[in-house]
């Protein structure tokens, strides 16, 4: 994942800033401070992001494709332009039935479980 910030006070097109590369996961940080952050992923078809677990509440929506969400043991399709909260504490996955880009916003100031 390139932790690197994209530049401030610039214009960008958000499904530009990262390219999809073949059988992979890839990741650029938007925004990264010790009270939260903002990513954009691109993941390939056939590609799975393995079980993870936060301690916080993510905001995530499809910026390109359609993905499959599966929060604990839920499956949840997303298509282009859909969000979705995934609740601090959850078992979540994301399956690529196609290639997908999304935004993933964590918050971790103000949590209250």
């Amino acid at each position: 994942m390139d932790t690197k910030e994209i530049e401030k006070m610039q214009a960008h097109m958000i499904i530009e800033i990262i390219e999809y590369i073949p059988q992979a996961v890839v990741s650029k940080t938007i925004i990264k401070k010790a009270t939260g952050s903002v990513i954009v992923s691109s993941v390939d078809a056939g590609e799975e992001l393995g079980d993870k677990i936060s301690p916080f509440d993510i905001y995530v929506q499809i910026i390109d494709g359609a993905a499959e969400l599966i929060i604990n043991k839920k499956s949840i399709p997303l298509k282009l332009g859909e969000g979705i909260v995934i609740p601090a504490h959850s078992t979540y996955c994301f399956n690529a039935t196609e290639q997908f880009k999304m935004i993933t916003t964590t918050i971790k100031s103000g949590y209250e479980d």
